[in-house]
C-alpha cells in the first residue's frame, strides 16, 4: 500500500541550480547573504554553487569565495557541484566536505551537455570518487532526463536503472532523479519508482523536478506515496537547465513546503522564513516571486 513518509528532507538548490540559469549574475556578497539567510530557515542541505568554467556558467564564478565566506552551521550540509577533477581540486582547496556529480540517463543529452557518452561520464565519476574517498568527502549524484530528453524524447527505465546502479556501486550515497525538462507525469513517476525499487533501496533516491508543464507538485506527491523522502527544490522557483531548451525553473521550495505541511509531513523548515528569503533573492534578481 502506498504510504506517506513522516519526515522529508529538503535539498535547497537555489544558490546553484537556481542562480546558474538566471540572466543576472549576482556578486559574491549577495550570494553569501542568500545562503546565510537560507541557513536560518531550518534547512539541512543547501547547495552552495559549482566549480565550473566561468565562460560556460558565469553565474557560478567565485564559488570558492562564496563557500569560504558563508556562515556554516554544523547541522547543515553545504554541497557543491563538481564536473571534473579540476573542479574537485578547487573544492578541496577551500575545505568542501560534500560534492555532487552528475550523469544523464539519456545518451543524446550526455553528448550535448558534457560532450561524452554515458559510459565515458561514468568513467569520469570513477576518477572523482577515488579522490573524494581519499579526502573523506561525501558524494551525491544527479541523474538527468529521467522524465524525457529534449534531443531523443523518451528515456528507457532500463537506462535509468543501469546508471543509478552504477553510481551507487561507485559509492554515491544518494541519486537525485532529475526531470530535467519537466515532461514527467505522476503515472511515469509512479511506474519508474516501482521499477527502480525492485532493484535498489528507495531510501537511496531523491526527486528533482522542474515545473515546465505544471506537474512538479503532482509528481512529487506521487514520489512521496512511493517512499521518496528527499526532495530537491529551489526557493522562488529559480533556475532551470542552461542546456535544455524550454526547461522552466525548478519547483519552488515554497510550493513543496505548502504540499508537505498540508500532508502533515515534518521538514523542520519554516515556510514563512523561506518565503522571506524568496522575496529577498527575487528582489536582488529583479524577478517576480509567486509568494
Amino acid at each position: 500500500m502506498d504510504t506517506l513518509p513522516k519526515q522529508v528532507k529538503i535539498v535547497e538548490v537555489g544558490p546553484r541550480d537556481g542562480l546558474q540559469h538566471e540572466a543576472n549574475a549576482l556578486d559574491v556578497s549577495t550570494r553569501v547573504e542568500f545562503i546565510n539567510r537560507l541557513s536560518k530557515t531550518g534547512l539541512r542541505a543547501i547547495e552552495v554553487g559549482s566549480f565550473v568554467r566561468a565562460d560556460r556558467i558565469p553565474q557560478m564564478v567565485d564559488t570558492g569565495q562564496v563557500y569560504q565566506a558563508i556562515e556554516k552551521s554544523p547541522k547543515i550540509s553545504y554541497p557543491v557541484l563538481v564536473p571534473n577533477i579540476q573542479g574537485l581540486d578547487a573544492a578541496i582547496s577551500v575545505g568542501v566536505t560534500e560534492i555532487a556529480v552528475f550523469c544523464s540517463a539519456s545518451e543524446a543529452f550526455s553528448q550535448k551537455n558534457i560532450n561524452c557518452s554515458i559510459d565515458e561520464s561514468l568513467g569520469r565519476v570513477d576518477v572523482l570518487m577515488l579522490r573524494a574517498k581519499a579526502e573523506g568527502i561525501r558524494v551525491r549524484a544527479y541523474l538527468s532526463c529521467i522524465g524525457g530528453c529534449p534531443y531523443q524524447g523518451e528515456v528507457e527505465f532500463e537506462s535509468i536503472r543501469k546508471v543509478s546502479e552504477s553510481l551507487l556501486s561507485k559509492g554515491c550515497y544518494e541519486i537525485s532523479l532529475g526531470d530535467t525538462i519537466g515532461t514527467a507525469t505522476p503515472e511515469l513517476i509512479a511506474n519508474l519508482l516501482d521499477y527502480l525499487s525492485q532493484k535498489m533501496p528507495i531510501e537511496k533516491l531523491a526527486l528533482h523536478c522542474h515545473d515546465t508543464y505544471g506537474n512538479a507538485i503532482a509528481n512529487i506527491h506521487e514520489g512521496l506515496l512511493k517512499g521518496i523522502s528527499v526532495i530537491d527544490s529551489s526557493v522562488a522557483g529559480l533556475g532551470g537547465c542552461p542546456y535544455a531548451e524550454g526547461a522552466s525553473g525548478n519547483v519552488e521550495t515554497e510550493a513543496v513546503l505548502k504540499l508537505l505541511d498540508g500532508l502533515g509531513i515534518d521538514t523542520g523548515v519554516s515556510l514563512s522564513e523561506i518565503t522571506k528569503v524568496g522575496r529577498f533573492i527575487s528582489d536582488k534578481l529583479r524577478v517576480k516571486s509567486a509568494f
